[in-house]
């Protein structure tokens, strides 16, 4: 009968183990895909808490090796999976990928991540000043990854899966919607102060909800006159590396039809008729863009922002802050608010703002002050 072998302690070691020659200890196992391993501790103590942690995970079939790679290894890994990502998608996942890996959390190895500590996580980053907006993006990524790992058999539980707003407050700016008044004297200055001709897209955005690179990716394939419509089916974009390409809508219900009202009519009109180019510039393809700067180039998103950030420091010079501050996404606030007023059914005004969810259509766009509140109670107390 062979001697049971012992440390230098005298404890007998149990199958797998071993004192190595600079007196750690060593256990040696085989995992679920079969191949030998090897974990080490500086005690036998500390050796038998991983054995036991391993041997558990080899009953459940969950794969101990896998899950010592770390919160940024997961996510770069998960990263590598997904293709076809759009233009945000990539900059939003850059985003999130780069507050990981700076951060102290993307080195734990992911086996000892509990829900606690992401949420832990989660309010701290928020403490040094990250909007909700900002963390929902890196949650956005990593429960996915999380994810990944649970269908790998590499860690048991996601702990990322809970809501965001269990634990973060919406600190998002609550952008306001135009009153009629406001929009008839925004659009009164922008016309009689107005450098460079943006009178017209501002009128149609006003008109339409578009976003701005949908408005800038329109071609004159793109616009109706005789059935007064507007078909979206791309916008055009313009980054440091790019300086011009398409993509398709923020969303697959992006792609849609607009009607154009008589102030909309009126602003294409003037604008296919003021156009002039000698050259048409092709991009990805498209060419006859209807919006273009005085060089004769499409214009992009970039040039409508510094044009109203430039129009808002000169109307607050003439007249002080009697008016919000006034950007292309209020614009399309204020033109859902005030559809959204008019009693429209939510479905079609999800269907014009090319929202994938009419939540988002509701939550986030639509806007409702005490005065439609108060014609809304009178005109269904009047119905009774």
């Amino acid at each position: 009968m062979s001697e049971k072998r012992k440390d230098n302690k005298g404890r007998i070691l149990r199958t797998g183990e071993s004192q190595r020659p600079n007196l750690t200890y060593q256990y040696r196992y085989t995992d679920i895909k079969g191949t030998v391993r090897y974990v080490y501790s500086p005690t036998l103590e500390e050796l038998r808490v991983k054995e036991d942690v391993i041997q558990y995970d080899l009953r459940d079939g969950i794969d101990y090796a896998a899950s010592e790679i770390t919160v940024a290894e997961l996510v770069s890994r998960y990263i590598n999976t997904k293709r076809g990502l759009s233009q945000n998608s990539k900059r939003a996942y850059g985003t999130a990928v780069k507050i990981i890996e700076n951060d102290p959390f993307g080195a734990r190895q992911i086996r000892a991540v509990k829900a606690s500590d992401a949420k832990t996580w989660f309010v701290a980053l928020h403490d040094r000043g990250l909007k909700q907006h900002t963390i929902e993006v890196v949650q956005n990524v990593i429960r996915p990854a999380f994810a990944m790992a649970v269908e790998d058999d590499a860690i048991r539980k996601n702990p990322f899966k809970f809501k965001l707003a269990e634990i973060i407050p919406n600190d998002a700016y609550v952008r306001p919607a135009l009153t009629k008044p406001q929009q008839e004297k925004y659009l009164r200055f922008i016309q009689s102060e107005g450098r460079g001709n943006y009178y017209d897209d501002i009128v149609i955005l006003l008109g339409t909800g578009l976003r701005v690179s949908e408005l800038y990716g329109l071609t004159k394939a793109d616009v109706d006159m005789e059935r007064r419509q507007i078909r979206i089916t791309k916008q055009l974009c313009r980054t440091a590396e790019r300086p011009y390409f398409i993509t398709e809508p923020k969303t697959k219900s992006g792609m849609r039809t607009i009607p154009m009202s008589e102030e909309v009519y009126a602003a294409f009109l003037r604008v296919l008729c003021g156009r002039r180019t000698a050259v048409e510039r092709f991009v990805d393809g498209y060419a006859g863009f209807l919006f273009l700067d005085k060089a004769g180039q499409p214009k992009v998103a970039m040039h409508m922002e510094n044009y109203m950030r430039g129009m808002q420091k000169k109307y607050i010079a003439k007249h002080g802050r009697t008016l919000p501050s006034v950007t292309p996404h209020v614009l399309r606030h204020t033109f859902c608010t005030n559809l959204q007023q008019t009693g429209i059914d939510v479905k079609s005004l999800q269907y014009l703002m090319g929202h994938s969810s009419a939540s988002v259509t509701l939550d986030v766009y639509s806007h409702v002050d005490y005065d439609a509140v108060e014609k809304a109670f009178d005109k269904a107390v009047a119905s009774l």
